[in-house]
Parts: structure tokens; sequence; C-alpha cells
């Protein structure tokens, strides 16, 4: 594919899977589906919080195929929700994680923005949290 001019599309493969195998060994589970699977319904919980031009800027520092993952299914002009509570955040995600046998709450939903805060630039993620409900700000570990 290399020599086709598609060194684009073997990267964001490569980068994609980097950023699931280290969510993997952060959250220490064995299933990489299920790990995308709360990587991908975090991210849209995150996204949906969002007006359109943050979203589109924090989407720029994702994988491209993360980036693809991310805007799957968005309808801009639902958002930004107003959902305020972390806990509503929190029962948004568990509602497709819940039968994962390795999830063990909250926590691992903190892992992931924990995860967020090494990949994307300190700057990106102070503003994407600035644009939060403080409920879920707060349950946001500062980068």
């Amino acid at each position: 594919m290399s020599a086709q001019g598609l060194e684009v599309i073997e990267s964001t493969v490569h980068l994609t899977h980097e950023w699931i195998n280290e969510l993997a060994d952060r959250l220490d589970w064995s299933s990489p589906r299920d790990v995308l699977r709360l990587m991908r319904t975090t991210l849209h919980a995150i996204r949906d919080h969002l007006g359109t031009e943050e979203s589109a800027q924090f989407s720029a520092q994702l994988p491209l195929l993360v980036r693809g993952m991310y805007f799957e299914g968005w309808m801009p002009k639902t958002t930004p929700i107003k959902e305020r509570h972390v806990q509503d955040f929190i029962i948004r995600i568990e509602g497709t994680v819940a039968d994962v046998l390795e999830y063990r709450g909250a926590e691992d939903i903190r892992t992931v923005l924990k995860m967020i805060n090494a990949r994307i630039s300190r700057g990106e993620v102070e503003d994407v949290r600035a644009n939060l409900p403080k409920e879920i700000k707060e349950f946001w570990p500062a980068p």
C-alpha cells in the first residue's frame, strides 16, 4: 500500500492501535473490542456536550480512524446537550458498556479521560474541559 501513496491509512491504523493498546494497558482489560467500545462511547459523551466549533477543534487531534468514530452518529443541531450532572454522563456511558465483564465503573471512564490528557495537547484538553458542565469538568482529571 505504501508504494501506492496510501501511507495515511497505514499510519492511522497503526496510531489507532496504539491508542487502543495504551488504554487496554491502563485499564488492564483483555478485550481490545471492549476497550474500543468504552473509548468510543466516552468520546461520544464528550462530543455531545460541546458546540460544533469546539468539537471540530478537539477532533482535529484524534487519529483519523478515531475521529471517524467520534463523529459517527453525530447530530450537530442537537448539541450541546443540556445534561449537567456527572452521574447522568456516567450512566449514559455505562448504558453501552455495562455488559463488559471487566468494567469496574466510573474509574474506568476516568482512565479514558486520563489517556486523552496524555494524547491530546494540554491546551485543547483545557478548552474542552472549560466547555463542559461543572460536575463533568471536575470528574475529568486536570491535565
